[in-house]
């Protein structure tokens, strides 16, 4: 079996390396989350000029065809810069959803996401139902009346659209509405590690009768597949996180010195580093294979995702942690990057359900 990347994908790599060395270090990042804005509105740009924005998407959709092999390598780069822009919540969830159903007006929406004019949100959890996104509270009656409450919603307070789930008649339903419909109430709050999510409450919402994109059978295959592909890609983010990690983590202990000579030279230290190259490197190939199986859309595709996101999640802030240790005061400094993965760990731990709950899932 083939295991290196063609030249496109290569090519794809090495466009995104360069547009996070050059446009997004560190300082770029914090100026971003220390504004009043979510993320920035040339970067987005700047991913629909490149046409990242399109890449993920079908080409009857108007999209470039890519697969999860390429959305994987865009999040593990995505992970090494800590990149926070909304590409998982517009793009993935929301623009995947779509392109895969049978939604009529389907193809206008994506165009306008390719081009990076529209923001769209997903929401599907709710605060009661833990990881069971399937059992709604947020119903919808037979005069498509909507009411309820979602929570964790990404980018909500930026969305010009929301895609949500609810049940009808004990049928499973998903509708998308504009999200300043009169009765719209979202609760805009940021995550430990930077982004945007909101809680987003319906009162006596009026939808309209074309609202529906999908329901019944067609409606929980489109979420189960949506919500693998968004846990393939943070756990790809959470690849990128570990690896730089150690680079990091290696490059601060070869040039720190204690008893005149770098602490890199010290044993024990090099154990540790050696212990977070290979939970960085077994996580790597987890990754592969898990992006084969979701891209040749097999049936053992979620066992493997759930088993990655079992494994990311803890030796993923086992890497963090013990980089922030060997960093001494400064791993825990806001002023540098090491810190920040540390929080990104615990972020992509607890979205899409926690280690406990997939090594549950891969183990049923």
């Amino acid at each position: 079996m083939n295991l290196n990347y063609n030249e496109e994908q290569v090519m794809l790599r090495e466009q995104i390396q360069k547009f996070c060395e050059s446009d997004y270090d560190f300082y770029k990042r914090e100026e971003i989350v220390k504004s009043s804005d979510d993320f920035d509105p040339n970067v987005w740009k700047l991913f629909a000029d490149q046409g990242w924005l399109s890449m993920s998407f079908s080409e009857e959709s108007g999209g470039l065809g890519f697969g999860p092999i390429e959305l994987s390598i865009l999040f593990e780069e995505f992970g090494k810069s800590l990149v926070i822009e909304p590409y998982l919540a517009t793009v993935v969830l929301s623009g995947s959803l779509l392109d895969k159903s049978s939604y009529p007006n389907k193809n206008n929406l994506i165009e306008k996401i390719c081009n990076g004019e529209m923001h769209i949100s997903f929401a599907y959890a709710e605060a009661s139902k833990s990881y069971d996104y399937f059992s709604c509270e947020t119903s919808l009656d037979s005069k498509n009346i909507l009411n309820g409450t979602k929570t964790l919603v990404l980018n909500g307070a930026n969305s010009n659209k929301l895609i949500v789930t609810c049940s009808t008649d004990n049928e499973y339903k998903i509708v998308i509405l504009d999200s300043d419909t009169k009765g719209v109430s979202i609760n805009s709050f940021s995550t430990v590690d930077g982004q945007s999510c909101a809680e987003v409450s319906f009162e006596n919402v009026q939808l309209n009768d074309d609202s529906t994109i999908a329901f019944g059978d067609e409606a929980i295959d489109l979420v189960k597949n949506i919500i693998n592909l968004g846990t393939l890609c943070i756990c790809a983010e959470a690849v990128g996180c570990m690896q730089s990690c150690y680079t990091k983590t290696l490059e601060y202990t070869k040039g720190r010195e204690q008893f005149g000579q770098p602490i890199s030279s010290f044993q024990v230290l090099q154990h540790r580093m050696v212990d977070m190259y290979i939970e960085s490197e077994l996580a790597k190939s987890l990754l592969i294979k898990a992006s084969l199986e979701v891209n040749n859309n097999s049936d053992e595709m979620y066992k493997h995702v759930s088993a990655l996101k079992s494994y990311v999640g803890k030796s993923g802030k086992f890497s963090a942690q013990e980089a922030v240790q060997l960093h001494g005061g400064m791993g825990v400094s806001e002023e540098m990057m090491i810190g920040h993965y540390l929080k990104k760990m615990i972020t992509i731990d607890a979205l899409f359900g926690n280690s406990d709950h997939h090594l549950q899932k891969f183990s049923s």
